[in-house]
């Protein structure tokens, strides 16, 4: 069933005439995603990409029965747009846009936590590729035609790690059940572990893949979680056993700043936790080309 998106999914792009919304909004018509409209204040009305454009997403979700959408806002503004996005009611948010301040998304973190939980809007991102569920329906930026449909999930923060499991396994005939990108900055919209709690209950995943990297402690409590509460199989990629303490490497959340937040310790806690780790980024389709061999 695919977890977050699927083919009748009905998406609004936010910042869907912009020259970067417009591109990608095609690209995900093209690859067969049910968007519906878009969204941009004062552009209302309009017809755009043979879709209607709405000033609000409270007017996609009640004209449109919008239920996911996309931003692709400017950093300033983006903020508001993924408020805007849960206070109407959209179930599903993934945030494209890059450079949002740590204080912006502070400020939406706690907006969100004041809707009850079975209320509550989730949100990817920022900073990360989106999700797609192959063959359904995508909600990013990712090329749609490396991915093969399969049972295999994808959680990471970095987006073109996720390309190159997702082209490694195509290239062994192995598919993908949804691959979510959380991003890569201090302060995100779901971790690791959430994702894992979705993948857990989906019935089409039986492999789950982490991509991880330096960088706070999201992974090993992913891996906490998976010890304590997941049937199904968790590798992990993490990345950066070279990059020197202190210093941030790529990611706005990739800087090691305590103990457990090295490459190398991460590995080491995950190992511990049980779950299969994957050496190097040249072995991620083979590592789980191995452990669905011995399921």
């Amino acid at each position: 069933m695919a977890i977050f998106i699927n083919e009748t999914t009905r998406i609004v792009v936010q910042g869907f005439t912009g020259k970067i919304g417009t591109f990608h909004a095609q690209d995900m018509i093209n690859y067969g995603s049910n968007v519906v409209g878009g969204i941009t204040p004062g552009k209302g009305g309009q017809i755009h990409l043979g879709l209607p454009v709405f000033n609000t997403a409270k007017e996609a979700v009640q004209q449109a029965g919008a239920e996911a959408s996309i931003i692709f806002v400017p950093p300033a503004f983006a903020a508001d747009s993924i408020m805007e996005a849960a206070d109407a009611g959209i179930k599903y948010c993934v945030a494209i846009t890059d450079g949002i301040p740590t204080q912006d998304m502070m400020t939406v973190k706690n907006f969100l936590r004041r809707f009850p939980k079975d209320q509550r809007m989730i949100l990817t991102g920022p900073n990360c590729a989106g999700t797609i569920s192959p063959g359904r329906a995508m909600l990013g930026i990712m090329p749609g035609h490396i991915y093969l449909p399969g049972n295999v999930g994808i959680v990471g923060r970095s987006g073109t790690l996720g390309y190159e499991a997702a082209d490694q396994m195509k290239r062994l005939g192995i598919g993908v059940s949804s691959s979510v990108g959380i991003g890569g900055d201090p302060i995100n919209g779901s971790s690791h572990r959430d994702i894992l709690e979705h993948f857990e209950t989906d019935p089409e995943t039986k492999v789950v893949l982490m991509i991880g990297e330096i960088g706070g402690p999201q992974e090993v409590e992913a891996g906490l979680y998976a010890k304590e509460h997941m049937t199904k199989p968790v590798i992990a990629y993490i990345a950066g056993l070279t990059a020197p303490e202190g210093r941030r490497m790529g990611h706005a959340g990739a800087i090691i700043s305590s103990a457990g937040e090295s490459a190398a310790e991460k590995v080491a806690l995950l190992k511990d936790l049980g779950v299969v780790i994957c050496p190097t980024p040249a072995a991620m389709g083979d590592t789980v080309a191995a452990v669905l061999a011995a399921m």
